[in-house]
This record gives C-alpha cells, sequence and structure tokens, in this order.
C-alpha cells in the first residue's frame, strides 16, 4: 500500500461543445465561483492538500485568472497538460482531445502516490469527498480501486441527453461491470436509453459512474497496453472523432479481473452542467448551499 497523502485530480481539458464554451470556470456562485472552486475547497475540508488540474496548454492563462490565482493561496495547484498530439505513434490530425483515459495518463509523471479523479464540471457533495479520501488513506492497494455512485435519476437534465457510465454491483458492492452509454434522456419521468434507435427503459435507480475514482498509482501501467491497443484500433476505424474514456477502460480491466472497484455511497445530491440550460439550476443550488451554511459567502476567507 502506497502512503502518501491522497492527490485530487481534476479532469477540465474538455471543449465544452454541448455547452458552447469554458463550462470548467464558468462562474455559478455568487462572487462568479466556478463549480471546480466548490470541489477544491470540499477536497480541502475532506484532507486534501494537492490538486493537479488536466488542461489544454492553450488554456492556462485563463485558469490561473478565473480560478488558481485564488486557491493557490490555500492549496498545492499544479497543471498536467493534455495534448492531442500525445498518443502512441504518430500523431493525427485532430482538434478533439481522445478522452478521459488519455487526460489521465498524461499526469502520470506528477501524481505519483495515490488520487482521486473528478470531472470540473460536476458537484459531487461533501460526504464524497470524505467517503474516497477515507478509502485512499487506509484501503487503496495496487488492485483495489473505488467509485463513488450516484442513483441516475439524481444525474439526468430535461434539457438534452447525457453520457453515463452504467454499473453492474454484487452484493458485497463491488463493481461487477459498467458500460457507457452516450444518448441517456428524461421521458415522462422515466429514465431511457437510445440504442440500435429504439427506446430502452432503465431502472430510475441505478447506480452510475459520474467520473470520482479511487485510483492507485498503479492504474498507469494497467492502462498504457489498453491505451495502445485503443490508438490502433482508432487509426483504421475513426481517427478524427474517437475517444477512449475512463468507465470502459475499468469496465474492461474489472472483466479481466485485474482489478477491483468498491463502490462508496454517499447521501449527497450530484448535479451539474452539460448544457447552458443547466447553468439556472446549478446557480440555484449553489445560492442554496450557501444560504444553508454549507459554504460560507466568500469560500477561501473562512479556511485556515
Amino acid at each position: 500500500m502506497n502512503h502518501q497523502k491522497p492527490t485530487l485530480v481534476i479532469l477540465a481539458a474538455g471543449l465544452g461543445s454541448r455547452y458552447g464554451g469554458m463550462k470548467q470556470i464558468d462562474g455559478v456562485g455568487s462572487h462568479g465561483e466556478p463549480i471546480i472552486e466548490f470541489s477544491i475547497y470540499d477536497a480541502k475540508e475532506a484532507g486534501f492538500e494537492q490538486v493537479v488540474l488536466i488542461i489544454q496548454h492553450q488554456h492556462e492563462a485563463l485558469f490561473k485568472k478565473a480560478l488558481t490565482d485564488r486557491v493557490a493561496q490555500k492549496m498545492d495547484v499544479q497543471f498536467a497538460f493534455q495534448d492531442v498530439n500525445d498518443i502512441p505513434g504518430e500523431a493525427i490530425e485532430r482538434s478533439k482531445p481522445w478522452g478521459t483515459v488519455q487526460a489521465l495518463l498524461s499526469c502520470q509523471d506528477i501524481v505519483k502516490g495515490p488520487f482521486a479523479i473528478i470531472n470540473a464540471d460536476d458537484y459531487y457533495g461533501k460526504d464524497a469527498y470524505r467517503s474516497i479520501y477515507q478509502f485512499l488513506s487506509t484501503k487503496v492497494s495496487e488492485n483495489h480501486y473505488a467509485m463513488v455512485g450516484y442513483h441516475i435519476k439524481e444525474t439526468v437534465t430535461e434539457n438534452g441527453s447525457v453520457t453515463r457510465g452504467v454499473c453492474d454491483v454484487n452484493e458485497q458492492g463491488y463493481l461487477k461491470q459498467i458500460i457507457e452509454i452516450k444518448e441517456i434522456y428524461l421521458k415522462d419521468k422515466q429514465i431511457h436509453a437510445k440504442k440500435d434507435g429504439q427506446d430502452i427503459p432503465l431502472d430510475n435507480n441505478c447506480l452510475v459512474s459520474m467520473n470520482f475514482w479511487a485510483f492507485h498509482p498503479s492504474i498507469y501501467a494497467k492502462l498504457m497496453p489498453l491505451w495502445k491497443e485503443f490508438v490502433a484500433k482508432a487509426r483504421i476505424e475513426n481517427p478524427e472523432k474517437a475517444e477512449y474514456v475512463i468507465p470502459t477502460a475499468i469496465g474492461q480491466l474489472v472483466q479481466d479481473k485485474q482489478i477491483q472497484v468498491e463502490i462508496l455511497d454517499t447521501s449527497d445530491k450530484w448535479f451539474g452542467i452539460t448544457y447552458q440550460e443547466d447553468k439556472p439550476m446549478v446557480v440555484r443550488n449553489i445560492a442554496e448551499l450557501k444560504k444553508n451554511g454549507s459554504y460560507p459567502d466568500v469560500l477561501w476567507k473562512e479556511t485556515d
């Protein structure tokens, strides 16, 4: 087991094509704070001291101005860069990043100990950070990882379809399989998925991954052969748009019995931004959390 202090890694290199802009640093709090800032605040409360932001090189100045110049006074903040050309073999002409597996691998020279990884534009709740920090501090190992699970009904939007990693969990609370489904939507208060042109109803209470994982640094070596295999295939089948995402890769490692993934429960409600139309709901939720005392009016003013 690795006894280094856990690090929080944040996936923030996406282009926000459905949102129409840099949703990772778009302000939703009363003082212009983005969701990511509340996540870092919650992580610090839970015990995290280091944050690594995975971004694209051209966005570094934007992140410093919108976020890290404030946060760096309270947390050790570093950048890792997801480069579209950083792939096995020769680069391929494309503008879109290769997905969250490539992003995760981009921080392997910086993050050497156990780490949690999250999306920049998702609000996970304070309890989730406490649970995952505890796991990283006491249980994580080379083949024992964890994921915070959320009920799918709490993770959809009325403003369009979403992509979710739908989980099958065994009686012992470990992941049996995870399937990335790209078109999940709400229809008459029932969750549906689109498959082969058909509407497939899903259990409203099934668990999904919102990309809140706890990993040991052994994850890098386990992912690399899968990543190489994916890129080799993508060169032939879909070189411009193919993406390899963490839930798909973890699902493969679970199926191959290389790892166990413990599902961590949380009492907190998730919310996040996929579309511009989601923003007013997020603004209201953050305002309510400040009003009920979950956060101070000015986040970092009242921390140590």
